[in-house]
Formats: C-alpha cells, structure tokens, sequence
C-alpha cells in the first residue's frame, strides 16, 4: 500500500458519532473525579479509562479493517454504542452499586467487537481467535466485579487490563491491515472531542454560579489551557504522525507502533484531560481565593499529565519536540504552589508556559524562514 493510497479512507460520520457516545464516558469519569478527587477515586478513573479506552481503540481497529458500509454492520456499530452508552452512564457507581450494569454494557461493547471484526476476512478471524477470548475475559472480568464485595472487585478490575496488554502482545499483530489516513483521523477526533468536552464540563461548573469578572476570567484562561492542549497535538504533529506510520511498510512493526503510540501515548493524554478540567473547575467561582492542594494539583498534574503522554507519542514517532513538552511539564507541575496562594495565578501561568513552549518550539523555523514565517506561527509547517 502505498503512502497515497492510505490517505484516501478516511472516517465516516457514522464513526464520528460512535465517537461523541463514547467521549460521553470521559465526561462522565471527570464528574466523577471532581465528586471524588482523591487517589482512591484517581485509581477508580484510571481503571475505568484504561478499559473503555482499549475497546474504543478496538473500534478504531475495527472500522479501519471493516468499514460500517452495510445496514448489518452499522446496525452492530449501534449496538456497540448503545453498549459504550449503559457503561458511561453507570460510570458514577462502576464501584458501587451500577458495577454490574457497567459490566453488562462493557461486555455487549466486546461482543460486538468480536462479531465485526470476525467479517473481515481469513487473516482477521485467525487474529481474533486470540484476540476476541482475551477480549472477552477481560470483559468477564470487569462483570464479575461488578457482583463481588471489596476488595474482589478492585481486584478483577485490575486483572482486566493486565489481560488486555497481554491480549496486545501475543495476538499475531501482522494479522492488521491500517489505513494510515483512517487511522490517525480517527485518534485524532476523539482527542479534538475530548478536549471539547472538557470544556463542557467545565461551562456545567458555572450553572450556580454569579458571573463576575473572576468568572469571565476563569472561563477565557480555561479556555486558553484547551486552545493549547490543541496546539500541541494539531499543530503540524498529527500529520507527520500520519506519514510516520503510513512509512512503516512492515505489517508487524506497523500494528506494533500503532498500538504504542495511538494507545499507551494516548492513554495519559486522556487522562491529563479529564485531570486538567477537574482542576480547572475547581477554580469556578474561586479566582481570587487560595486552592486547596488537591485541585492545584490536579489542575497542573493533568496538562502534565498530557504533555509526558505527548511525548511519549513523539518519541514512539520519532518526530521532533520531545524536549519542549518535557520542560513545560515540568514548569506546569511547578506552578502549583501559585495556585495554592490564589487560584487565578495558576490558572493565568499554566497558559503562560504552554504558549512559551509553543514559541519556543517554533523559533527554529522562525529563525531559519525569516518574517515570513511569522504569519504562519503554529501551523506546523
């Protein structure tokens, strides 16, 4: 397949849509946190995401290797939505007393998983007879939990993504045939939907609350945040990321770096989002007020949190910019104790370093194409 010919399948509204039901469930996961923002109800978030995540990133897989062109199929893509739907609204009690309905919607999301992918061809049914058992044991995982007192149900919670990663490395990956273009947009607009959302999340913390100038400025500053977790991610990155793997000729090593990098990469970034808007709306009729360090940290950790995932997703790739993520996540982390003084300082500083970042990073081009490149500041060119 040529580098061509893997950009010209690209998503298809019907995938968008399965992405807005699932992005709903990291809605629903920053509620949580912010009803619950301690390390226990962390641990809960991480093994919610961690779960619903790999099967989302199984869908990705799936549509990219079966595309829903048949009334069969998008009737199927429905009922794995409505699956990803029951999950998302028993996200508040996974861990009380919804865990069993979680863990019924989470296994209707693996069957339709397994029952897609089993259309596409010899080659995918002889991956998915590891694949798909493993799949489902940690989706029976997840269910069994959801019946068992403490600590069983934490514990089969964190059996599920062992059995995941495992499932990940012993399936035979040169099974996958990617669509570099499908597979990269795909990743891509759920990340420009998260970011979306957390703003929602965000704008639901002002409905009780007086809006004064402190508010204004809390919501043009988070905005501000979100602007630049985008910019980090778009701005000329996801395209290279795009060629990077469409370059990767070996079946194997393809699937291989399209499981670390739009996966493991992925999964803190994520995270950083759901962390990062928690913080955020924490500040939410407090700009001039101290933080208490829970929130101040949340609030930094998260757009850290993105950053390392960042990172990590470039340093996979091989593309250039490790290094300014790697020190803004460390300047963010820094600002903490600003916000532990008055909450907008923190939340005016953390933009302030991720612009700093994005120009720092643009200097070099800057530099090398004169004034004229000054026009095109953040378009990755």
């Amino acid at each position: 397949m040529t580098q061509q010919q893997s950009t010209e399948i690209r998503v298809s509204t019907l995938e968008l849509f399965f992405d807005l039901v699932f992005v709903f469930t990291v809605t629903q996961l920053a509620d949580a946190l912010a009803h619950d923002l301690s390390p226990a109800g962390l641990l809960d978030v991480v093994l919610i995401l961690f779960a619903i995540f790999w099967m989302y990133s199984g869908y990705a897989w799936l549509t990219n290797a079966v595309a829903p062109t048949t009334t069969t199929r998008r009737t199927l893509l429905l009922a794995g939505m409505a699956g990803f739907l029951v999950t998302a609204l028993a996200v508040p009690e996974a861990f009380g007393s919804y865990g069993w309905i979680f863990g019924a919607g989470y296994v209707v999301v693996n069957v339709v998983h397994l029952v897609l992918f089993l259309q596409a061809g010899p080659a995918a049914r002889r991956m998915m007879r590891t694949l798909g058992p493993l799949n489902l044991l940690a989706a029976a995982l997840v269910l069994t939990g959801g019946f068992l007192p403490e600590p069983w149900r934490h514990l089969c919670w964190a059996a599920a993504p062992l059995v995941q990663i495992v499932a990940g490395y012993v399936h035979p990956a040169e099974m996958h045939s990617i669509t570099a273009g499908h597979f990269v947009e795909r990743h891509s607009l759920v990340m420009i939907i998260a970011i979306g959302e957390s703003i929602i999340a965000i704008g639901l913390g002002f409905r009780d609350v007086r809006l004064d100038g402190g508010a204004v400025l809390v919501a043009i500053l988070a905005l501000c945040i979100a602007y630049y977790l985008w910019w980090y991610y778009f701005a000329g990155d996801d395209k290279r990321a795009e060629h990077v793997l469409a370059g990767a000729a070996e079946p194997a090593r393809r699937a291989r770096l399209a499981l670390n990098a739009w996966y493991y990469a992925h999964l803190p970034m994520l995270l950083g989002i759901v962390v990062a808007a928690v913080g955020i709306k924490k500040t939410v009729g407090h700009a001039f007020e101290p933080l208490h360090w829970g929130p101040a940290i949340a609030l930094s950790g998260g757009v850290a949190l993105y950053l390392l995932g960042h990172a990590a997703f470039l340093r996979l790739l091989g593309i250039p910019g490790v290094a300014y993520r790697l020190g803004a996540a460390v300047l963010v982390l820094a600002a903490v104790p600003l916000g532990h003084l008055v909450a907008v300082a923190q939340l005016a500083a953390v933009p302030l370093i991720l612009a700093g970042g994005a120009i720092a990073e643009d200097l070099p081009r800057i530099r090398r194409l004169g004034p004229a490149a000054i026009g095109d500041f953040g378009r990755g060119e």
